[in-house]
């Protein structure tokens, strides 16, 4: 009795907030009412959202919350147009439900309250349907569209826990997450995670392929309001407008920030226990700067927290990249690691002097999120501060859009002693072997004076070299490092014809002591 007396209490307090939206209004004078609602609860004190579930949703395991599966012919919107949106369940991990709200093709908001009927409870989770459940929210939404077949809604974007998503494009399965905002990522005093609260959704005509969904953010330091003009696709894109209103000054505010794994792969040692040659849902960072010179950053899962950062004046753009889409490049045929998606961050304004900021967490498990990218401006967000960023975000294939320089194929790395040498050099001596091919580099012989551009940091740099490999136009540029009494190496290299540059920036930190 207790229990539901509770749900019915805050079901009844949601009902008081929506009446606030509850009038007609076009999505952007909607996403207006939104931001008015952002920036006034930036005034007040903070109030963490209590949950509002019985123990046995808060409490449940993992194996008992994946049997509780949405009804399909539940879906909203069903048949009405080309986007359904199906619900999570609250519970498990998902403990702090939001609130969702349908906007209709009159501009009228009704809020989509929770229904036990919408869900099946299988196996362990059986005992769960007997639970009287009020309205006690949900844990999140996932779109649907006809995305590789004309006669079936596959899923491409799900909207759950604090402000993460997920995007694919066609013929891709889900890998890197993306999320609203970062706030303190890697801070020795713990990260805080903004949370979305509440949803709007606005119900598409019946031969619109793109959908709009409003979305409202909470946290100790920030509010914000949110929208998302999405369009499913072969790349599926999404104009993200975030309109941020600081509480406190965060010193360390993240920008669209990409959230991926990095388990092994081909430039760090081979774990002995793995059959697999790689196994991550991203391989590199990929930039391109304000002046438009295009970056690669291999990732790595090292011995301790890493961060390093690009810095910038207004970024043309930055992602997380998948370049493998082979088979057998991972030999998962489970996990499909040559399905994930890339996806790539273009800002719609000028986000002024930063850098992008790339975090590597050490993990023994390809089940944990160890990578992470976001934008990182200067200016810290001062308490009472209002900012509204505006970009592009998107998902691709192994090749960011435009990028028609020749790009990094593979990186290895090794002791740098030769064969048979007497007196071998320490193994802090590193052999690098870089290899580049596309773009115009490919259509060139040897007889080319393809040359190396390299510099590092810190260390020495010897023997560089660049040949062409008979392999598909290839061209393999090799050095090796004597690391300077045990700095990191900072490496940037690229190829050149006639002083004319043919490839992307390989950029590279070596740590000589904590590597795996």
């Amino acid at each position: 009795m207790h229990v539901k007396t509770t749900l019915r209490r805050f079901s009844l307090a949601w009902s008081l907030i929506l009446a606030m939206d509850a009038a007609a209004a076009t999505p952007d004078e909607l996403f207006d009412r939104v931001t008015d609602r952002a920036r006034q609860l930036a005034t007040q004190t903070y109030q963490a959202p209590e949950s509002p579930l019985p123990p046995e949703l808060a409490n449940m395991a993992y194996d008992q919350y994946r049997e509780i599966r949405f009804r399909p012919e539940e879906a909203i919107w069903k048949d009405a147009g080309l986007f359904e949106v199906q619900l999570f369940h609250p519970g498990f991990l998902y403990t702090q439900p939001v609130r969702l709200n349908l906007v209709d093709e009159q501009g009228e908001v009704s809020p989509l309250p929770f229904r036990q009927e919408r869900f099946r409870y299988d196996g362990d989770a059986s005992a769960l349907a007997d639970l009287a459940l009020d309205d006690i929210g949900h844990a999140g939404f996932r779109l649907h569209y006809p995305l590789n077949s004309g006669d079936y809604r596959d899923e491409f974007a799900v909207f759950l826990g604090a402000s993460y998503f997920r995007l694919v494009g066609r013929q891709q399965g889900y890998g890197l997450s993306t999320r609203g905002l970062a706030i303190d990522t890697a801070e020795p005093h713990g990260e805080e995670f903004p949370a979305f609260r509440e949803f709007w959704l606005v119900k598409p005509g019946p031969d619109e392929t793109r959908m709009t969904v409003l979305a409202l953010l909470d946290s100790p330091s920030v509010a914000g309001a949110y929208r998302f003009d999405i369009r499913p696709g072969e790349d599926t894109t999404v104009d993200t407008e975030a309109r941020l209103f600081a509480r406190e000054e965060i010193a360390k505010l993240g920008i669209a920030p990409l959230t991926s794994m990095y388990l092994h792969g081909e430039i760090g040692r081979h774990p002995a226990d793995d059959y697999r040659p790689r196994v991550h849902d991203s391989q590199g960072l990929s930039m391109q700067t304000g002046d438009g010179e295009w970056i690669w950053r291999p990732l790595s899962n090292p011995e301790e927290l890493r961060l390093s950062r690009l810095q910038d004046q207004a970024p043309r753009g930055f992602g997380l990249t998948q370049r493998p889409r082979d088979f057998q490049a991972f030999l998962d045929a489970e996990a499909h690691y040559e399905r994930r998606p890339s996806q790539w961050v273009q800002p719609l304004d000028e986000w002024g002097p930063g850098s992008v900021e790339l975090v590597e967490i050490p993990s023994q498990s390809e089940t944990n999120d160890n990578i992470t990218a976001y934008w990182l401006p200067d200016q810290p967000l001062a308490a009472g501060e209002a900012r509204t960023y505006r970009y592009r975000t998107h998902t691709f294939g192994a090749v960011p859009p435009g990028q028609e320089l020749a790009r990094v194929l593979r990186t290895r790395q090794g002791w740098g002693a030769v064969p048979g040498e007497e007196n071998p050099p320490p193994t802090s001596r590193r052999q690098f072997v870089v290899d580049f091919h596309g773009g115009e580099l490919s259509s060139l012989d040897e007889s080319h004076p393809v040359e190396l551009s390299l510099e590092s940091s810190s260390g020495e740099i010897l023997e560089p070299q660049v040949q062409r490999l008979p392999e598909d136009g290839a061209w393999r540029a090799t050095f090796r490092l004597a690391p300077e009494n045990g700095q990191p190496a900072d490496m940037r290299l690229f190829l050149t014809l006639h002083e004319r540059r043919l490839t992307e920036t390989w950029n590279y930190v070596w740590y000589p002591d904590a590597f795996r």
